[in-house]
């Protein structure tokens, strides 16, 4: 039995939708859906399948999509899915960034700002907490996690650089200790949870689009070298290489496969290209882009989507009557070389991880790199919480405001398990009241 084409489609055009809280919202939600309620995949396939995203460089989230989407439905079954994760998305931060540009020194709406800024800071922590109690099962695991967090925090070392070492960790022990890098179910099995079976379940064989076919190999890499060439070739025909759309293009391209780690450990690198090296937006914008991205529903990368649309129309602001069209060129242009690369990822790399599927040699090191990017994670939201509790740094004063919207924020969700959309909305609201107070009470 296979789920009908039209429910799954269905599905992947309401899950666009409802996707809120970055990464670790979404594979929740995702888990929630797919694992738990529908049934459509078993605990350990899913697993399975986002250890092989968590590695990938790119958006885990939209690449689990995809790679779902693909098992049930073939290849147009995984771009239909992986498109309609990101489309919702980037057509409302459009609309967000530009009210950003045009109101967003109105001073109320500075304040929503504010008050947001510190529930990024929860959210971030929070995504770490449960990716760890959901992979992080054992005292090696724990080590593998601190670890990381030292090596990115103290000694500034890069993540591939930690995806290597704790691969390779993960090999070694996979071999040495397997009972420590065993992947485990979380929610047990069907039978132990009263679920009925899975329609993929752990010892259902890969269906025959899944085995690996080296003319179709060939083919799909053809397919996106062209999706790649032909966009880049026509900016570059048009605008020139050294202008603006051609090193977005090539910058987004850099992004999405040399950082590692999920969206979380791509914004590091977006914010030191886009902030310090380009120019093209200013560090408290990239700070607001990224609460925007928490803020809507789809992958917390979509942030490239207001990094994109800011620089087109920053750019074009002067002499041009309608610098928004430049905006939306150009946050289509940081989507589109963005995620390209994760189609090309799954759609010919998803043959070969269906053909590991339960073997420790594989899954181990994957095991282990998971657990490294719960101390990544960590480390992302400490570096959120300096600028956001310290906006002038260490010589300024202390925002006592913003650690008491964080830990009010942290509390809804940690002990009330209260959604990050109500969390937002309830930060963005305290910010608009202490901006009040501040305004009644000088």
């Amino acid at each position: 039995m296979n789920v009908p084409f039209n429910e799954a489609l269905k599905f992947w055009a309401k899950l666009g939708f409802i996707s809120f809280g970055g990464p670790a919202g979404q594979i929740a939600v995702l888990h929630q859906e797919l694992v738990e309620k529908r049934r459509w995949i078993s605990e350990r396939r899913f697993l399975h399948a986002l250890n092989y995203c968590m590695l990938l460089p790119g958006p885990e989230a939209q690449q689990l999509v995809t790679y779902i989407g693909w098992l049930m439905h073939r290849s147009w079954g995984g771009i239909i899915a992986g498109t309609l994760f990101v489309s919702p998305s980037l057509v409302i931060l459009i609309a967000l960034s530009w009210i950003y540009l045009t109101f967003g020194q109105v001073p109320w709406i500075a304040a929503l700002f504010f008050g947001i800024k510190p529930a990024v800071v929860a959210i971030v922590l929070h995504a770490a907490v449960r990716i760890g109690k959901r992979t992080i099962h054992n005292q090696a695991l724990k080590w593998i996690a601190l670890g990381s967090f030292l090596a990115i925090f103290i000694l500034n070392v890069s993540f591939p650089i930690i995806v290597i070492i704790t691969g390779i960790i993960g090999y070694w022990g996979g071999k040495r200790y397997p009972e420590y890098f065993q992947q485990r179910s979380v929610h047990g099995n069907a039978k132990d949870i009263g679920h009925e079976t899975a329609l993929i379940d752990d010892h259902t064989p890969p269906p025959a689009h899944a085995q690996f076919n080296l003319q179709k190999t060939l083919r799909h890499s053809a397919i996106a070298l062209c999706c790649w060439l032909l966009p880049i070739g026509i900016l570059i025909s048009y605008f020139g290489w050294k202008t603006l759309y051609p090193q977005l293009a090539w910058f987004f391209t850099k992004a999405a496969f040399l950082t590692f780690g999920g969206a979380y450990a791509v914004l590091p690198y977006v914010y030191q290209g886009a902030v310090d090296h380009f120019q093209w937006l200013s560090a408290n914008q990239m700070i607001d882009g990224l609460a925007l991205g928490e803020a809507t529903p789809g992958p917390l990368i979509m942030v490239v989507a207001f990094v994109g649309y800011l620089a087109g129309h920053i750019q074009n602001l002067i002499g041009s009557a309608n610098p928004f069209w430049f905006g939306v060129l150009g946050a289509c242009v940081a989507t589109w070389f963005t995620f390209l690369p994760s189609f090309f990822f799954i759609l010919v790399g998803g043959p070969l991880i269906e053909s590991t599927h339960g073997k420790l040699g594989f899954t181990a090191p994957l095991t282990a790199i998971t657990a490294a990017v719960v101390g990544v994670i960590a480390n992302l939201g400490l570096f959120f919480a300096y600028h956001v509790f310290l906006p002038r740094g260490f010589a300024g004063s202390i925002s006592w405001i913003s650690i008491i919207i964080c830990l009010l924020a942290g509390l809804a969700l940690f002990k009330y398990q209260k959604g990050v959309v109500t969390v937002i909305g309830c930060s963005a609201l305290a910010g608009l009241l202490s901006y009040f107070v501040a305004v009644l009470m000088p």
